[in-house]
């Protein structure tokens, strides 16, 4: 049927600040579900809280409201918007389904006459109640583990002693695992118990038999209305059950799933949709399969756009959110089209002729003492996904776009030899055992050992032990020897010139002059089509291979390459890809063609409708190199991709590739504490005394000059990696010797700390002679605790107008003197009125977005224009800031690591943010945390 023409207006429930097990693969579902929605004519209000996404952004909705995630906020918007008629809660995570439930239980859509669209609550309550789902199940044929739901800790006692162990305890509507436990022991019940019961909003659990080691595969499906179904993905499991989806390496299509067992997967995933309710949207269903294929059992569907969506949308390049929302208002499949073809039905199932692997991004190094170990209970931070023609491509791939300092798998150098903790690691799943089932075959631990402790399968461990000969064979030659056959194999199978260029002996760039210019071994890039090429594709959005045609045929008009940020982690989140987004309709808006380059599939920079072309590949030189050599851009943007984008541009800077904007000489003299500190002498800026060291003899002996407490900063860092605040030679000495463990050949600097200082910080954007301050925050949090986990206020709350002024002529002397083109942020410690100058970043900051939305100015698309020579500052009519404050709230994700100290120092932990609006400083809101402003503080 065609749309339901009586809606006229909807909102939209954004899913709040990024968190570990929802982040911004949400936002992007958002932000896709609004442009679908306004596609149509109906106008969009959404609420969210998060400054940070492009959801919360004018570019989005029709009206934006940022105010905490809640009932009254929810009556607030419905007053001032009485026109509302229904409200779409699916693509906003756990978060936003559970505020729309609880509107629905309070009567509010029922007293201001909207209408749920987009989802079937019994559907969900089915789905979320263990209880219900299980019996479902059992009834429609489908096997379940056996099991039973607790609400109490006797119940819980009972079942467990039924069942027998080892079982699995799942806490019911939480989010990301949590409260999930395995249980191996009955002394370990009674604990893991509690806390499930706990972590539950309705303190309830189910209680069942453990699958440890079977099979996992998700399928990612879509319905509509008369229930058409299709099959939008396949996604297996590299890991075994027993990590939580978020946490696993993920594959797609499914590649080691016999097409009998698949087609009985299949019709299991169509039975189970129709039998939990009649609704349209997305649906992400979880199996778990016995090793020996036999055996099925249903794990938990959700009748929502789930995590793994973004996922599947990317993968294949069908839009599962835009669909969703068309579906929602009342179209059906066969209505509409597939929009990177343009010409087919979205009816259609997905072919994809490519493999797809996703690997999860953890930061367990900003949470000291935490669990390391992966389980029901997910901790990474964000993701990456890698293309290629056959899976060791895509895994090569994904590694690298990983940042975590390897080439790749393998290859460099950095295998651990170790025979005890390659065993352990194997049995005990975390963030790199991956790498250690490398190590292992390398090392020649058996195959069935390895097979054995880790459960993965067979098939996959094949291609790993494949790798390890192919680099055995390479190492028997070297760059001038090496035959044709193995350099174009090794390419083929994904290994980057780094990789090869290790296991020969010789430099990177030699191996890329050897291969890319003698051999004439270079990338083409093929076209994700969602019809594996049966069709012709209008969306350009490609991946890099070797040895086969080249769809991407570069056009001649003038076009500029705009760098991603890469996965999300602490320290550089989806903020940067805010900055990035709105890079690139900027350099639209003046006529250039726009390349975005990321390996993030959970945002929006990586939707194949933001860019003129899109390529999807890891943020790693020599993948950008040679994007730029086929598509000879004029420049390339690093000032919007965080330090992801900044570490390149001493390369492009090398390579003879025009940086637009800040030059790399003042991006790399800002990064280097010494130079910099120099510079600010030079310009007679304060700045906290200080030196630079190269290690423990050189620390010892500067301690005396500066004094202690010290702050010990390494250079070239993100997010406060590595900062530490040091009370004595003791101290420092062991802290020196760590850095210089994990950051060899690092610069540090060594600051005297000013305790008790006020910190501040101010962002500016500058054309090279002028310079225009787009927001001043003051933190409440003393000087001491990292910028991205304090609160900040916008404008500042207290310091007078001296202590203004001479933030003001800093920040431009500073700009000026690094001659910035382009934004730039800088920070503050204020003792006893005095200004001292910590740090400036010549690029987008964290709090740009935020100053953005709190200021409704398109800051980023300024800046942009300035970068590209088209603009100068005093073009733009800026508007007065307005009455009030903005407060943001950093968000943390400690409940995911209970064992974690919740202080907080100089290096960051936050996972996200959000923002708060208060018309005086006698709000209670401001009072309170004003009050807690010390209780964190640590070392």
């Amino acid at each position: 049927m065609p749309k339901d023409s009586s809606i006229k207006h909807i909102l939209l429930i954004g899913s709040g600040p990024i968190v570990i097990g929802q982040a911004c693969e949400f936002d992007y579902s958002g932000t896709q579900a609004s442009r679908s929605l306004r596609e149509e004519g109906i106008k969009v209000t959404l609420i969210n809280s998060n400054p940070a996404t492009i959801m919360t952004d004018p570019v989005t909705a029709d009206n934006v409201y940022l105010l905490p995630l809640e009932k009254k906020s929810i009556i607030k918007i419905l007053q001032e918007h009485p026109d509302i008629d229904c409200v779409l809660p699916t693509v906003g995570g756990q978060t936003a389904l559970n505020l729309a439930i609880d509107c629905e239980k309070a009567g509010i859509w029922k007293k201001f006459g909207v209408r749920m669209i987009g989802v079937d609550i019994d559907a969900i309550d089915t789905a979320e109640n263990r209880e219900k789902f299980k019996a479902l199940l059992e009834k429609i044929g489908v096997g379940v583990c056996k099991g039973a739901t607790a609400t109490s800790f006797l119940q819980g006692k009972e079942i467990a002693q039924e069942i027998g162990f080892p079982l699995i305890i799942r806490a019911s509507y939480t989010l990301g695992g949590a409260g999930g436990a395995f249980v191996e022991k009955a002394e370990d019940f009674e604990k893991a118990l509690s806390a499930g019961l706990q972590a539950s909003p309705v303190h309830e659990v189910l209680i069942e038999q453990s699958i440890l080691g079977w099979k996992e595969y998700e399928l990612e499906v879509m319905r509509d209305n008369i229930g058409n179904m299709i099959v939008i993905c396949s996604i297996e499991n590299f890991d075994p059950m027993g990590v939580h989806t978020g946490d696993s390496i993920t594959v797609a299509p499914a590649l080691t799933l016999p097409d009998t067992v698949y087609q009985r997967m299949r019709n299991y995933a169509i039975t189970m949709m129709n039998s939990i309710g009649n609704f349209a949207g997305g649906c992400n269903v979880q199996f778990a399969v016995s090793p020996d294929n036999s055996e099925i059992i249903g794990i938990e569907i959700n009748p929502r756009v789930s995590r793994s969506s973004a996922l599947a949308s990317k993968a294949t390049g069908y839009p599962i959110a835009k669909v969703a929302a068309k579906l929602a208002i009342g179209y059906n499949l066969d209505e509409l089209t597939n929009s990177i073809t343009g010409t087919t039905s979205a009816f259609f199932e997905p072919s994809i002729d490519y493999v797809i692997v996703k690997i999860p991004r953890w930061n367990f190094d900003k949470f000291k003492g935490s669990d390391k170990r992966l389980g029901l209970s997910m901790k990474a931070v964000g993701e990456v996904m890698g293309i290629g023609r056959n899976f060791q491509e895509a895994l090569q791939k994904a590694c690298q776009s990983l940042e975590i300092k390897r080439n790749g798998l393998g290859a460099d150098g950095k295998e651990l030899r170790d025979q005890e903790k390659i065993l352990y690691s194997l049995a005990n799943p975390s963030w790199n055992r991956l790498f250690h089932v490398y190590d292992a075959f390398k090392l020649g631990i058996s195959f069935r050992t390895i097979q054995d402790l880790t459960k993965i399968d067979k098939w996959f461990l094949k291609q790993i032990e494949e790798l390890v000969h192919i680099e055995a064979e390479i190492e028997k030659y070297e760059i001038d020897d090496i035959p044709l056959e193995l350099m174009e194999l090794a390419k083929r199978k994904g290994y980057a010139d780094r990789q090869i260029a290790h296991l020969l002996g010789c430099l990177e760039s030699e191996v890329f002059n050897k291969r890319y210019e003698e051999m004439g071994i270079k990338r083409v890039y093929k076209l994700v089509d969602t019809c594996a090429a049966e069709f012709e594709a209008k969306t350009p959005y490609y991946y890099s291979t070797f040895g086969e045609e080249n769809e991407a045929i570069p056009s001649d008009k003038k076009k500029v390459v705009v760098l991603g940020s890469g996965p999300n982690r602490v320290g550089q989140g989806i903020e940067f890809d805010y900055s990035c987004v709105h890079g690139v309709l900027a350099a639209k808006e003046c006529g250039y063609e726009t390349i975005m380059i990321n390996c993030n599939p959970e945002t929006v920079s990586t939707d194949p409708d933001v860019s003129d072309r899109l390529y999807f590949e890891p943020v790693f030189w020599e993948h950008i190199y040679e994007i730029i050599l086929s598509e000879k851009p004029v420049g390339v943007i690093v000032q919007l991709g965080g330090q992801t984008a900044l570490k390149l541009a001493e390369k492009l800077d090398k390579y003879g590739i025009p940086i637009i904007g800040t030059s790399y000489e003042a991006l790399d003299l800002a990064e280097d504490r010494g130079r910099f500190s120099t510079l600010l002498k030079e310009n007679e800026v304060p700045y906290p005394e200080f030196g630079t060291i190269h290690n423990t003899d050189e620390a010892l002996e500067l301690c005396k000059t500066i004094g202690f407490p010290l702050l010990v900063r390494p250079s070239y860092v993100l997010g406060g990696q590595g900062m530490k605040i040091v009370i004595n030679e003791k101290e420092l000495e062991e802290h020196v010797v760590n850095v210089l463990r994990d950051i060899p050949n690092n610069e540090i600097l060594l600051d005297h700390f000013l305790e008790g200082a006020i910190e501040a910080e101010a962002d500016a954007i500058c054309d090279g002679e002028n310079v225009y301050i787009i927001g001043i925050m003051q933190h409440i949090e003393p000087a001491g605790i990292h910028s991205g986990d304090s609160y900040a206020v916008l404008p500042p709350y207290n310091l007078g107008d001296y202590v203004m002024r001479q933030i003001e002529t800093y920040t431009k002397k500073i700009a000026l003197a690094l001659r910035t083109v382009g934004l730039i942020n800088i920070q503050f410690a204020i003792k006893n009125d005095k200004v001292y100058v910590i740090e400036a970043n010549p690029r987008a900051s964290r709090t740009v977005p935020f100053i953005c939305k709190a200021y409704r100015e398109p800051y980023v698309n300024y800046a942009t224009k300035v970068m590209l020579g088209e603009k100068k500052v005093t073009d733009f009519n800026f508007k007065p800031y307005k009455s009030g404050y903005a407060i943001k709230e950093p968000v943390f994700s400690f409940h995911k690591f209970p064992n974690v100290n919740k202080e907080l120092g100089p290096e960051m932990k936050s996972t996200g943010e959000a923002i708060y609006f208060i018309e005086d400083l006698m709000d209670d809101y401001f009072l309170k945390i004003y009050s807690e402003r010390n209780l964190y503080l640590s070392r």
